[in-house]
């Protein structure tokens, strides 16, 4: 999964990004607002972090503009602003989460998975297909029980393939949740990922999982 933070304080920035980062998400970051905005309206992130004290625009005038113009990934503010006047302007502009500085590490993992599984209508820490069990919380995978043993980038196109379900996901929208800003479209990169994932899954499972569907992408199925 990708984020965005967009906050000004360098060293909560740094601390931010460095523990998210080991629980193995894909994160940018900027302490510009007005190159936050840019990047948000851009790409396609799981999750926004944003302060809403940035030196050039403010967060609530950024959320403002995000959701005008229909970008509709979440948003948790993370501020200082403790203000029920606050929280009440930034919810009603659509924010999905307010988190008040200071906050603990453990708080904001949460905070984010359970964001993310709301934009894709989950309700469970874990998504299952079929005998398929995919845990974002311990990114673990097991099918029928039998645990499946992914490196890092097959086990994030298969928990966003499984957000996805039943739909199918092009091969862009993959890159843009999988992978950061460094990663090149025109590579293979993506491609061997998927090919070294549907083997290890069909040494498990003893099915293809994984189904290419021409001209569209890839599609998570029961079996």
């Amino acid at each position: 999964m990708r984020l965005l933070i967009i906050e000004d304080n360098q060293e909560l920035l740094s601390i931010m990004e460095e523990s998210l980062r080991k629980a193995e998400f894909q994160v940018d970051t900027t302490v510009s607002g007005l190159e936050g905005e840019e990047l948000a309206y851009a790409n396609e992130y799981d999750a926004i972090l944003l302060d809403l004290n940035l030196p050039d625009k403010d967060g609530l005038a950024i959320l403002s503009f995000l959701r005008e113009s229909n970008v509709n990934t979440p948003v948790l503010i993370i501020t200082a602003r403790y203000e029920v006047e606050n929280r009440t302007a930034g919810l009603n502009l659509g924010a999905d989460d307010y988190i008040v500085k200071p906050f603990q590490l453990s708080e904001l993992h949460a905070r984010i998975h359970a964001v993310i599984r709301r934009f894709y209508g989950r309700t469970q820490p874990d998504i299952k297909v079929g005998g398929l069990c995919v845990s974002p919380l311990r990114r673990s995978v097991s099918y029928q029980g039998k645990e499946i043993g992914l490196k890092p980038k097959e086990f994030d196109i298969l928990e966003y393939l499984a957000y996805k379900y039943p739909d199918v996901a092009t091969s862009e929208s993959i890159a843009e949740h999988v992978y950061n800003n460094e990663f090149n479209p025109f590579s293979s990169v993506l491609r061997v990922h998927i090919a070294q994932l549907r083997r290890k899954v069909l040494e498990v499972a003893g099915v293809d999982l994984v189904k290419t569907v021409r001209g569209k992408g890839y599609q998570l199925c029961e079996k």
